[in-house]
């Protein structure tokens, strides 16, 4: 039940990790399509990589504790899964935007949500901020047992 419980607080932590992200994503996003004037397609892709950052910085620090991960491996994994999800984020919002022919904010939104829960949580939790430490496995499994543990 303790691990159930874990998982309930740990999720929600991510969520309200994406929520801030999420609104410095459309800050950032509507401030560049509304006030610069750049395409909103662009503008989402800002604003995706905006709250990226943010988003693996708290993630990193409060809401998977991975502190005692290597900060360049979590780097490397969390651009991978980032670079899926502003894919998905970014073409989403184009193609919900033009086929129904509506502001791009509300594609963006529903957009969001989606990939939110379905492709970063999912994501990080699994691969990004997961502790494999496989080198030590590997080394483990490569000596040979000690006489005295046999």
């Amino acid at each position: 039940m303790d691990s159930l419980k874990h998982q309930i607080l740990t999720f929600c932590k991510a969520q309200l990790s994406a929520q801030v992200a999420s609104v410095f994503d459309f800050t950032v996003s509507l401030f560049m399509a509304e006030v610069v004037g750049i395409w909103y397609v662009y503008s989402t892709f800002i604003g995706a990589l905006s709250g990226g950052v943010l988003n693996c910085i708290i993630n990193y620090r409060w809401v998977f504790n991975a502190i005692g991960l290597k900060k360049s491996y979590v780097a490397i994994k969390y651009f991978m899964v980032w670079t899926g999800s502003i894919l998905l984020n970014t073409g989403g919002t184009y193609l919900l935007t033009e086929l129904s022919k509506s502001y791009f904010a509300i594609s963006k939104l529903v957009v969001a949500v989606l990939v939110g829960l379905l492709w970063n949580y999912t994501l990080q939790k699994f691969f990004v901020y997961r502790d494999v430490h496989l080198s030590e496995r590997i080394r483990r499994k490569s000596q040979k047992p000690d006489e005295k543990d046999l």
